[in-house]
C-alpha cells in the first residue's frame, strides 16, 4: 500500500522548486512527529537557515498544512511563535471486515479519530455486505462532516489474501462468497474514494506493533483468532508478506490428530466454532445455533467443568499454531488477539505449558493491548502513510 519509485524510473533534477518542497516536507514531519515547535527551534533541528524555514513555513501556512499554536516566551531573547500541523487538511478511513461485525473509523492526518461505527454484518450476500460497509462509512463521513471524496485514502482489512489481478481476495473461507471480484470496487465507487486492501491480521499486528503489546519487537507475531484464524507478522516495524500476501496463513494447514477422512485445518479446529464444539462435546448445556465462544469463556471463569476442559483443548490446538510459527519465523512475541484473544487471561497460561510440551522454540507471549480496534487502528495508520504525503502534494502544487 506504500507507494515506491518504480525501478528505472527517470531521476528528478534538482530545482529550486524541488528543494523547496523538500524543505517544507521536513518541516511538516518534524512538527508532525514532534509536536508544536517555533521557527528558532526548528532551525537548530534541521541546520537550515532562519530565513529559509521562516520561507517554508509560511508556504505550509499558504498551503493549511500547519497553524500557529500559541506563543512561547523563552527564558532569553522575544516571545515566539509556535506552530503546528493541521490536522485536518485530510482525512482517512479504515475499515474492518468480519463475520460478526463491520467496523470503520474516521481519522484526520494526525490519526485521530474523528468519527466511527460499529454494526452487526448481517449481509446475507457478499454485494450486501459490501454494501453495509458503505452505508457504515457514508455514516461516519456524515458525523465527521465530511462530504463523498473528502476522503484521501481509505485501507479495508479483511480475510484473506488481496488478489490484484483479478480484484478479489483469496482464502477468505470464513466470509462465503467474499472471495467474488470487483466487490472492493464495488466499495470504492460507494465512498467515492481510493481503496487498498490488506489482511485483517497484518493489519492488527502494525497496529498493534505501532500502539500496543508489539512495541519494541524486533519481530513478533499478531496471532488473530475469532471466527477465522490468521497471522500477522511485523519485523522491524515492516510487516512481512510473502512471494503472494499470503505468509501467514497458518489457518489453511491441516491439523494432525483431528480425526478420519479429511483433515480438518487449524482454523477449522481452533477458532471461535470449535470452542463451541468442543463444549457442548464435554456436556456445556446449550446448542450450537446459540451458543458462542464468548459464553463459553464467561462459563469457564464462573468454574464450569465443561467449558473449562474446551477452553483448555483450544489453549492445546493454539499451541500447535504458535509452534508452527516459532519453527518457520523465530518471533521474540506472539500477541493473542481478535475475539478470543479477549480472553488471554483464559488461555495463555494454558497455551504457553502446551507450548513447553511441544516445542523447545518458545517466544514470548502477550495478549493484545488494542483489542477489537487493532485491525481498525492498523488500518487508519496504513492509509495515513498514503494520505500524508499525496496531500502535502496536493495543497502545495503551484505554491510558489
Amino acid at each position: 500500500m506504500t507507494r515506491h519509485p518504480q525501478p528505472g524510473a527517470p531521476v528528478v533534477p534538482w530545482n529550486r522548486q524541488r528543494l523547496r518542497s523538500n524543505n517544507e516536507w521536513l518541516l511538516l514531519e518534524l512538527l508532525r512527529t514532534g509536536g508544536g515547535s517555533s521557527r528558532a527551534q526548528l532551525a537548530r533541528d534541521t541546520g537550515l537557515s532562519k530565513p529559509t524555514v521562516s520561507a517554508a513555513l509560511a508556504a505550509l501556512e499558504r498551503a493549511g498544512l500547519v497553524r500557529e499554536a500559541g506563543l512561547v516566551a523563552p527564558e532569553r531573547g522575544r516571545t515566539a511563535v509556535l506552530y503546528e500541523v493541521e490536522p485536518g487538511a485530510g482525512h482517512v478511513l479504515g475499515v474492518d471486515i468480519g463475520r460478526a461485525r463491520l467496523r470503520v473509523a474516521v481519522a484526520d492526518l494526525s490519526g485521530e479519530v474523528v468519527a466511527r461505527r460499529s454494526v452487526a454484518n448481517r449481509g446475507r450476500s457478499a454485494v450486501a455486505v459490501a454494501d453495509a460497509v458503505v452505508a457504515a462509512a457514508r455514516e461516519a463521513m456524515e458525523e465527521a462532516g465530511l462530504a463523498a471524496g473528502n476522503v484521501v485514502h481509505a485501507v479495508i482489512g479483511t480475510p484473506g489474501v488481496w488478489d490484484g489481478e483479478r480484484r478479489g481476495v483469496r482464502y477468505a473461507t470464513s466470509l462465503p462468497g467474499w472471495g467474488r471480484p470487483g466487490l472492493f470496487d464495488r466499495i470504492g465507487e460507494g465512498l467515492g474514494t481510493e481503496v487498498s486492501v490488506a489482511n485483517d491480521a497484518n493489519l492488527a499486528a502494525l497496529g498493534e506493533y505501532a500502539l500496543g503489546a508489539g512495541r519494541g519487537s524486533r519481530m513478533f507475531a499478531y496471532l488473530l483468532v475469532g471466527t477465522g484464524l490468521g497471522v500477522g507478522v511485523v519485523k522491524d516495524g515492516e510487516p512481512l508478506l510473502g512471494a503472494h500476501g499470503a505468509l501467514g496463513e497458518i489457518g489453511l494447514v491441516p491439523l494432525p490428530g483431528a480425526g478420519a477422512g479429511e483433515p480438518r485445518t487449524i482454523e477449522q479446529e481452533a477458532a471461535a466454532g470449535a470452542v463451541v464444539r468442543s463444549a457442548l462435546e464435554h456436556g456445556m448445556e446449550g446448542s450450537a445455533g446459540r451458543l458462542t465462544a464468548k459464553r463459553v469463556f464467561e462459563r469457564a471463569r464462573a468454574g464450569d467443568a465443561a467449558a473449562v476442559r474446551a477452553v483448555r483443548g483450544e489453549a492445546e490446538r493454539l499451541a500447535y499454531a504458535v509452534a508452527v510459527l516459532s519453527a518457520v519465523l523465530d518471533p521474540d512475541l506472539v500477541v493473542l488477539g481478535g475475539g478470543l484473544g479477549a480472553s488471554a487471561d483464559l488461555l495463555l497460561e494454558p497455551l504457553e505449558q502446551a507450548l513447553h510440551r511441544l516445542t523447545p522454540m518458545r517466544p514470548a507471549l502477550a495478549a493484545s493491548l488494542l483489542g477489537e480496534d487493532a485491525v481498525l487502528l492498523g488500518a487508519v495508520a496504513t492509509a495515513l502513510e498514503t494520505a500524508r504525503p499525496e496531500v502535502f502534494e496536493r495543497r502545495t502544487s503551484g505554491l510558489g
